[in-house]
């Protein structure tokens, strides 16, 4: 359940434009390795600024923060077009990787969106192998690559929410 938590197991909550300090060295935290597989220092997470950060949460998108002890462990986002949800920014601090904290996240994020869209989609880059292999465990599937750079070609994923009130 959102909010609550085992002990030493983190708690999901709603992040606010306070956040925006500690999510940002989070999220440049977690991309080095990102940057680093494909060569590319200037990927967005890594470029976006304290101010571009401090709007998102001031908007509409829907930003999730774990927490683990005090500390911001992980987070995500998300923002809408129609009834799609656009997944994007999961990030989970390097030193607590493979603990399920972006598998929590995303499952948070399930809930709180549900009713409001029939899907969720995301894309990330083809070497992300640990990326690709947690999307599928969530069950998102493929549905296209993009080629964007000579070093970078993004897959694109989806998946279908069951409509709030179904069996």
């Amino acid at each position: 359940m959102e909010g609550t938590a085992a002990a030493g197991e983190a708690t999901i909550e709603a992040a606010v434009p306070a956040d925006a300090g500690e999510l940002l060295t989070l999220q440049r935290a977690a991309y080095v390795t990102e940057a680093q597989l494909y060569g590319d220092p200037f990927i967005p997470p890594l470029v976006e600024s304290l101010e571009q950060l401090r709007k998102v949460l001031e908007g509409d998108a829907v930003v999730l923060k774990a927490m683990l002890g005090g500390r911001m462990a992980g987070a995500v986002r998300a923002q809408f077009s129609d009834r799609t949800c656009l997944v994007g920014r999961l990030v989970v601090a390097p030193d607590l990787q493979g603990r399920g904290i972006g598998g929590r996240l995303m499952r948070a994020l399930e809930e709180r969106v549900a009713g409001r869209a029939d899907a969720l989609v995301l894309f990330t880059g083809h070497l992300s192998e640990g990326n690709l292999r947690l999307y599928r465990r969530l069950g998102f599937a493929e549905t296209h690559r993009e080629r964007v750079a000579a070093h970078l070609t993004f897959v694109h994923m989806r998946k279908a929410l069951v409509p709030a009130g179904t069996p």
